[in-house]
């Protein structure tokens, strides 16, 4: 009697903690957007979405920054799936389970945890002094693609570990083969799971700023990108360069750019949300 009575007052304790937790974290952040909400929202206007960077912070804008940002979300996209879908469906449908496998899965667990600025030094010694691709849109993304695979892959492995195995053994006993299994069974499950890892470690790599920093993004660039190779800015980068002017109405103009970096990323997280739910509702 006593154990079950400690039992449930360790419960109660625990939801109270949970429940307190959840109220300042909501508080702190309705202060932080109603702050930057009444920094920046004067600012937003078509001319400063438009606009290039400029001295005068009257003048600047966020276009090259805006456009930067959604190349390298591009590439990013481009290098990581394919790798990672790869790598995610070879350890889960076709990997021997050893202590070498275990050893790897283990590996990738923990490069998710690896702080993103590692990332940026990778990058720069590969990409940008090894391959010599400079400062471009194609060494970042190449670098931020390092940097969500390991997210992609265990994300991709948990969508289709969700898959019940009942519908492989069914396949199977039709005569098809494991990579027809695979191809037109299991990954069509997994779907949902899948888009949702990839958006939402999408949004992570388009919040970063320490691998573009790194590897030597410029904070000031009067034009926006036309391919892969040339030199850019991206939201992050301006965003802090921004910050760091003396000049106060810079601050306005961080802001505003604060603005759009958050509706790009929530409404990438609310797709993934969106996905994760249309996804569970049609597993059995």
């Amino acid at each position: 009697m006593r154990s079950a009575a400690r039992n449930r007052l360790v419960d109660r304790a625990f939801r109270w903690v949970g429940l307190l937790a959840t109220l300042v974290s909501l508080l702190l952040l309705a202060l932080f957007l109603a702050d930057i909400l009444h920094a920046g929202v004067g600012r937003l206007s078509w001319a400063f979405l438009r606009g290039l960077p400029s001295r005068f912070p009257e003048r600047a804008g966020i276009y090259a920054a805006l456009l930067g940002t959604v190349w390298i979300g591009a590439i990013t996209a481009l290098v990581a799936v394919p790798v990672g879908l790869a790598a995610a469906v070879y350890l889960e449908e076709y990997g021997a389970k050893s202590r070498w496998a275990a050893l790897v899965e283990i590996n990738i667990s923990n490069l998710a945890g690896v702080p993103s600025i590692i990332y940026g030094l990778l990058g720069l010694e590969v990409f940008v002094r090894f391959w010599h691709l400079g400062a471009s849109v194609l060494a970042a993304g190449c670098t931020l693609a390092l940097l969500i695979l390991p997210i992609l892959i265990v994300t991709t492995r948990e969508a289709l570990k969700a898959v019940p195995h009942t519908l492989r053994e069914a396949s199977y006993a039709l005569g098809a083969t494991r990579w027809q299994t695979t191809w037109h069974q299991v990954l069509p499950a997994a779907s949902g799971g899948i888009l949702t890892g990839l958006i939402l470690a999408l949004a992570r790599a388009v919040g970063e700023t320490a691998p573009l920093v790194v590897i030597g993004v410029l904070a000031y660039v009067p034009f926006a990108p036309a391919g892969p190779l040339d030199e850019f800015s991206a939201l992050p980068v301006q965003i802090f360069n921004w910050i760091a002017r003396p000049q106060k109405a810079f601050g306005a103009d961080a802001a505003a750019a604060i603005i759009v970096l958050l509706i790009i990323t929530f409404g990438l997280n609310g797709g993934a949300i969106y996905l994760r739910q249309r996804w569970r509702q049609r597993l059995p």
